[in-house]
């Protein structure tokens, strides 16, 4: 048996993009064509390019052999997919998470800003209140000033 191993790819140009695959399972599609194998149902595969024409005139082991090494080359695609979508899963992941972080910080960010709006008013309220009081002062400074003259 062999292992499916996680390498790094580079570059992800003609692999199947996960919506393609979803609900994919190679033993269901295996037990699916064991099903047709066994009731007959052989597919026509006279185009097919798994085997090139020269297979037909290789012998059984070397067919078997040819098919084997085929599979593990499919095995370590799949694999090279599995590890990019998992990769990807992870990536969306993080960023699902900064999002959550920022839409979390957005939230704190405007109740400050209420906040501040709502001592802006109160200050300006302060403020005009006592340049009314420095204005009644002044006036009575000057009234003062008028009777000591």
């Amino acid at each position: 048996s062999s292992k499916i191993r996680n390498v790094e790819v580079q570059s992800a140009d003609g692999v199947a993009v996960l919506e393609d695959c979803i609900g994919f399972s190679l033993t269901k599609t295996i037990s699916k064509v064991e099903e047709r194998l066994k009731k007959g149902v052989l597919p026509d595969c006279q185009d097919d390019d798994i085997i090139p024409r020269a297979g037909n005139e290789m012998g059984a082991e070397a067919q078997i052999r040819f098919l084997k090494a085929k599979l593990r080359v499919m095995q370590e695609d799949l694999a090279n997919v599995v590890f990019e979508c998992r990769k990807k899963d992870d990536e969306s992941q993080n960023l699902g998470t900064r999002l959550k972080d920022a839409e979390e910080e957005n939230s704190r960010l405007q109740r400050t800003i209420s906040l501040q709006h709502s001592q802006i008013e109160k200050y300006k309220m302060l403020s005009q209140e006592a340049n009314k009081k420095t204005e009644g002062l002044q006036q009575e400074v000057t009234a003062l000033e008028k009777v000591l003259q």
